[in-house]
């Protein structure tokens, strides 16, 4: 994926110059270990980019993130006072473009490790550029068993939610994401939740535990299928799991009309969680009535993460923008109804497009099909109160022979106003 010039140069100046300050000393922040780079040209590669940073833009460099206990006094369940024992959250704020809206990352790793930068960091970093404030989780792993992981993960939701007006977000827009085991503990978290305790003397255990969205990427689904992924259920449960526990957290089958709306990517020739898992959890969703996209890619093993420049699967993280877009949770408000005619030349237009694109901010387009010269777009799929540019296009007629060459933008674009209640309006074009 090639990211924008800014971001990319950001997230190259943070890896070679940190590498550059740390070189031998085998360390990279407080909270976790890393390799470090020990050629002899570590120091002027971290110069060059050090020197690109201050003429492009002048980012803050070798920046760590901070870390945030979820439990500061001692987490519920620790068996000692490691890190691994210790949850908690590194903070990646979107900046000045905040948009309010948030998400917890939850690194897969078969509940035994953490893929912290290609399933975390590196997604983090994608959130923030289009304004999402990102908290990659470090949940307990093996030999904490179920329901420690999940505890972890609600804790993390109910913290952001506590911490809404520090961290300048929206309560009402706090998703997750996961990847693979980390997959699995999303699906687990957006099937498992509750609404908090309101008598709860932590103030935030009282804020609900239900994530607003779930991106899933090759996510762990089942634990009772053919296609279950055996390491990921033996780390969490245990040897002696029962059928009973297996199918507990099988979350294809605990999916309801209370799960929110859901992103799900995978590829076929991911041998390792089969695409099977995807699958099983978008019908489950499409029964139940639930939002959900669900993206099949052909090439690509298992942990493929963003997929630098493979030119079709590095295409999934910015679908995973479009789509959140385009279920208002980039944008606060309330969705509308909008309904209207088209006429052509003084005819009902036969077949075509209307799309209402934002002037401004980051609030979904609105879109429908044009039939027999009337469109209507439905409240779940409405726009947000604001201006918008209503762009029709001509796609002809349902006919046995052609009617027109080809589609065409009609000319004199429109301006509406939508405002809360029933939206209308009538569109006349001249050709």
């Amino acid at each position: 994926m090639r990211l924008p010039f800014a971001l990319w140069l950001s997230y190259n100046c943070a890896g070679c110059v940190c590498l550059s300050l740390f070189c031998g000393a085998g360390r990279v922040g407080r909270e976790r270990e890393s390799s470090v780079m020990r050629s002899s040209g570590c120091v002027s590669r971290g110069v060059f980019v050090m020197f690109l940073c201050a003429v492009f833009g002048g980012v803050v460099m070798g920046a760590e993130p901070e870390f945030r206990l979820l439990w500061p006094e001692g987490a519920p369940g620790a068996k000692g006072s490691a890190d691994a024992d210790k949850p908690g959250l590194w903070v990646y704020p979107a900046g000045s473009g905040a948009n309010g809206a948030a998400v917890v990352i939850c690194p897969g790793g078969g509940y035994a490790i953490h893929a912290t930068d290609h399933e975390g960091v590196q997604p983090a970093k994608y959130f923030n550029s289009i304004g999402v404030t990102a908290f990659v989780l470090r949940y307990r792993l093996s030999p904490y068993r179920h329901p420690i992981p999940l505890g972890d993960a609600q804790r993390a939701l109910r913290y952001i939610r506590a911490h809404a007006g520090e961290f300048g977000v929206d309560p009402q827009r706090v998703g997750i994401m996961g990847f693979s085991a980390g997959g699995h503990l999303t699906s687990t978290a957006v099937t498992h939740f509750d609404a908090g305790r309101a008598d709860a003397v932590d103030p935030i255990e009282r804020q609900s535990s239900r994530p607003s969205f779930g991106v899933l990427g090759y996510p762990v689904v089942s634990f009772v299928a053919e296609y279950a992924h055996r390491g990921s259920a033996k780390n969490l449960l245990g040897e002696g799991a029962t059928d009973e526990q297996l199918q507990s957290l099988s979350n294809d089958q605990h999916v309801t009309q209370e799960t929110p709306p859901v992103f799900l990517f995978h590829t076929s020739e991911d041998t390792g969680v089969p695409p099977e898992n995807s699958l099983a959890f978008y019908a489950a969703c499409h029964k139940a009535g639930v939002p959900a996209e669900l993206h099949v890619y052909q090439q690509g093993p298992h942990g493929v993460g963003l997929a630098f420049e493979h030119p079709a699967l590095q295409n999934w993280i910015g679908a995973v923008g479009v789509w959140l877009r385009q279920n208002a949770l980039l944008a606060t408000g309330e969705r509308q109804e909008v309904q209207g005619q088209v006429q052509k030349n003084g005819q009902p237009l036969a077949w075509g497009t209307v799309a209402l694109k934002p002037v401004q901010g980051n609030q979904p387009t609105g879109w429908a099909l044009v039939r027999g010269g009337r469109f209507a777009i439905a409240k779940s799929a409405g726009v947000l109160p604001g201006e918008y540019d209503v762009v029709v296009t001509d796609m002809g007629a349902v006919a046995p022979g052609p009617t027109v060459d080809g589609a065409k933008v009609l000319s004199g674009a429109q301006r509406m106003t939508v405002t809360p209640g029933m939206n209308s309006i009538e569109l006349k074009f001249a050709e």
